[in-house]
């Protein structure tokens, strides 16, 4: 009887290890998988800007007015989320939690 006891609580052990190192190995790769969007997506925005701070550039004849309004864009932009920032705390906060409780 404390064989199988001592058995069973060995297998218990050895399963939770299978599954402590699944859960691990899923995370790590999760995690690789939205560093490596998260930095192509900052090369393409970057990229991005560049080339649409050039067009406006040159149509409206002087580079610099092109990347002073794409500035300016990014400015108001940081300025709404300041301005709204415990709005948007709140909204991430409950969707976190509606994740979470899934």
């Amino acid at each position: 009887m404390i064989e199988t006891i001592k058995e069973y609580a060995s297998k218990r052990i050895d399963l939770l290890k299978i599954e402590a190192t699944e859960k691990s190995s899923l995370s790590a790769g999760l995690i690789t998988y939205f560093i490596l969007i998260l930095v192509s997506f900052t090369f393409f925005i970057v990229l991005f800007n560049f080339g649409l701070a050039y067009l406006i550039g040159r149509a409206l004849n002087n580079t610099s007015y092109g990347f002073l309004i794409v500035a300016g864009f990014y400015f108001l932009i940081m300025a709404l989320v300041v301005l709204f920032k415990k709005k948007i705390v709140n909204f991430v906060a409950d969707q976190v939690i509606k994740f979470l409780n899934q």
